[in-house]
């Protein structure tokens, strides 16, 4: 007879994508019952999407790592922590004597930002070691909206999203919301709240060579060739001119460089980009005109602006264009979020600040200038497998997988077996961590607190919430993991005093910031270590906090910590000019790079248009390479499928459900034909993330239905000469029925 075991409800902020849902987990004893979303949660009211339910199956999966990894004769056999740490410093040290810092590469993924302990201390990490040869998934993704945003506000995350509960018109370019519930914008529930708008009179609008979930909800989609994204935008900008529409309002003080930009997008008419963009000149002229008048509008772009080759440009036209319509930093427009910790333009001198710099240092093969501390991602195979002064022989990889996520994969693969050591801190035996030599298991997200460091600052509204630790914790937190490779890296050895040591580090960082008042900062925070005390002193001395008693009713983590539902803080406000950080004081609408920059998209507006080109898509069932392992996500309809129109799988010998064969120069994958009128002929979609099928792994689900790797057809040299942002979308191939 099985013994009573008393059931408890705990709550947990989604740790899988954006959307940042609340979830309420039912539990019997340590094991998971159920998930749903939390119905008193402020920010997300209960919504929530397969991937919340999904957690369960991450908590529980057999094949996510519990015990450290050690190569042994080409095979991973279990060891202890203390063997485990015991074997980086035996390995990675005499590489570090022997070849200098820089010979060591870091490597960050995704997941990453999902989790406190990792997104706060590996800043440490990557101090004590010290190496210029830092990548991460960024340059796969958002670089270009963060150096955009840099370059214009001061700063990498001064990125402003849509205000969309108070907006009447949404123009969007390259993004599916419906599926990601938002991406570089926390929007959970995009469908209620684009519904809500459009009951209100509004208007959604959808720019994108696939009629994505989003379009097909929207009230009008614009197919767009892609790759024209930087020629439609000059376009629409060139029209706010040319039409006398520009309303700069109360911004016309705070707003440097306008001459600039009217002189710099006077050859794009309209006229003139129509046949490139695939868009005629009356639809142009039409949405820029709707842009100008609406009451309450805003420009948003994402994933699909990115990853291209005018990606930084692309992202610049968009902020100029919600600048010079009117929209930027106003209610139902484009606006900036105060989130309440951790959000640098809500600390130090407001107004005014030393912007952003770039090309500090340049990559050692391609030249590459370093963007926000880190090179081009498509450059590290050639840092491996390259010899010369400099070369990297030893890599550190952090809830990563870039032989997936990264261009031409085969290539990085075949050059991390070339390394002296690899380690990995990752939670499954993938495709990348089959290489290391080491491997440490990440936690289960249940047995960590949590609070999102990074996506209340990318929020359409203001809130902050804290999740308490569901679970017990059976290993070693992530932070003291990272804390103890720091100690390695330093000089102190495996067996150091790792709580001394983050005493010395928050001391350090206390000093720097209350000076004098250091001392009794630290004693209202003593009772605290690890993430939650850098929690603690970033709460209490945000713009919400308490000021370490001085402000009684302000915001603390024991106060956030009792309210599970988490606390709203309000709708977005006008920030400007206090979020500025830029010398100027100004918005810089005309960044020297960026003006020079669109004399390649100018020579470049008469090249033919390739016959058929690729794109990526986003899925619900899917973010990224590490969900595939989780059955609630896995089961259902084969989904990694490549999209063709009729007209391309007629000319091309394509039969719905059959296998094709997709080349670029001499990289080829197979997949799956799905024929459908969503596509812009000429153009094809397959889902990124894929290609389960390499030896060595242990990924029992996702092997089942291993899908193709889209990113294995491009060339890593390709891309965006500004960001380093990999060019994974618009890229020319050829297509055949696979024999």
């Amino acid at each position: 007879m099985r013994a009573h075991v008393e059931e408890k409800i705990a709550y947990r902020t989604c740790p899988i994508c954006e959307a940042c849902c609340g979830l309420e987990i039912r539990m019997q004893g340590d094991q998971v019952a159920g998930i749903r979303g939390h119905a008193a949660d402020v920010f997300s009211a209960g919504y929530v999407c397969p991937k919340g339910a999904a957690v369960k199956d991450l908590h529980e999966d057999p094949d996510r790592l519990r015990t450290p990894l050690i190569k042994r004769d080409g095979k991973f056999v279990e060891a202890s922590w203390d063997e485990a740490f015991a074997e980086i410093e035996r390995r990675l040290l005499p590489i570090i004597a022997a070849h200098g810092r820089d010979a060591i590469g870091l490597v960050i993924g995704n997941p990453v930002v999902h989790k406190m302990g990792l997104l706060l201390y590996f800043p440490r990490l990557a101090k004590a070691l010290g190496s210029k040869n830092f990548f991460s998934a960024s340059t796969l993704d958002q670089m270009p909206k963060q150096l955009s945003a840099g370059l214009m506000f001061g700063h990498w995350l001064t990125i402003p999203v849509p205000d969309i509960d108070r907006s009447d018109f949404l123009l969007m370019l390259g993004a599916n919301p419906a599926v990601s519930n938002g991406s570089l914008w926390t929007v959970p529930d995009f469908r209620g709240r684009a519904k809500a708008m459009r009951a209100r009179g509004g208007r959604l609008i959808v720019v994108d060579p696939r009629r994505n979930e989003t379009a097909a909800m929207a009230d009008q989609h614009v197919a767009i060739r892609p790759g024209a994204d930087v020629f439609f935008l000059a376009a629409l900008v060139h029209t706010l001119f040319e039409e006398k529409l520009v309303m700069l309002g109360r911004l016309a003080p705070h707003v440097a460089g306008v001459e600039a930009v009217r002189e710099v997008v006077a050859p794009f008419a309209p006229e003139q980009v129509a046949a490139r963009c695939g868009i005629d000149a009356a639809t142009i002229r039409e949405l820029a005109r709707s842009l100008a008048n609406a009451e309450r509008g805003a420009v948003y772009g994402r994933l699909g602006t990115c990853t291209q080759e005018y990606g930084t440009l692309v992202n610049w036209l968009i902020d100029v264009a919600n600048v010079l319509a009117g929209h930027l930093d106003e209610p139902g427009g484009a606006m900036f979020p105060k989130a309440a910790a951790f959000q640098a333009n809500t600390m130090g001198r407001p107004g005014q600040g030393r912007g952003i710099a770039t090309g500090r240092h340049r990559s050692r093969v391609s030249n590459a200038p370093e963007v926000f501390g880190e090179f081009p991602i498509g450059c590290l195979a050639e840092e491996i497998d390259i010899a010369g002064e400099g070369q990297v022989r030893a890599l550190i990889t952090i809830a990563g997988n870039p032989v997936l996520s990264a261009p031409n994969g085969a290539r990085l693969s075949a050059a991390l077996d070339q390394l002296d050591f690899m380690l990995s801190l990752d939670i499954y035996l993938n495709e990348t961590s089959r290489h290391a030599d080491v491997i440490l298991p990440g936690t289960s997200p249940l047995e960590e607190a949590h609070y999102d460091v990074a996506f209340p600052q990318l929020a359409h509204r203001n809130y902050a919430r804290y999740s308490k630790p569901v679970v017990p914790a059976t290993q070693p937190a992530e932070w003291e993991i990272l804390l103890r490779l720091t100690a390695i890296l330093a000089g102190g050895g495996a067996k150091a005093d790792i709580g001394a040591l983050d005493d010395e580090f928050v001391a350090e960082d206390v000093g720097r910031m209350a000076g004098p008042q250091a001392p009794a900062v630290l004693k209202a925070v003593e009772a605290l270590r690890g993430p939650d005390r850098l929690l603690d002193l970033a709460l209490r001395g945000g713009p919400y906090g308490d000021m370490f008693g001085m402000k009684p009713g302000g915001l603390n983590l024991a106060k956030l910590a009792a309210t599970p539902e988490g606390i709203d803080l309000g709708a977005l406000e006008p920030l400007i000019p206090e979020v500025l950080r830029t010398p100027s004081g100004k918005i810089e609408l005309a960044p020297d790079m960026l003006i020079a920059d669109m004399a390649r998209a100018a020579a470049d507006l008469a090249r033919p248009v390739p016959d058929l080109v690729i794109v990526g898509r986003r899925q619900v069932r899917s973010n990224n390479s590490w969900t595939h392992n989780l059955p609630i996500l896995a089961k259902g309809p084969y989904r990694c499928t490549v999209e063709v129109h009729p007209r391309d799988a007629a000319r091309h010998g394509l039969k719905h459900g059959g296998r094709a064969r997709i080349v670029n120069a001499n990289r080829a994958i197979e997949a799956q034909v799905e024929i459908t009128e969503a596509m812009l002929p000429g153009v094809i979609s397959l889902p990124h993330g894929w290609g389960h099928d390499l030896p060595g792994t242990r990924l029992s689900v996702a092997s089942k239905r291993p899908g193709a790797n889209l990113n294995a057809l491009f060339d890593e040299s390709l891309r965006d000469p500004l960001s380093g942002n990999a060019v994974l979308s618009g890229v020319p191939v050829e297509i055949s029925a696979a024999g």
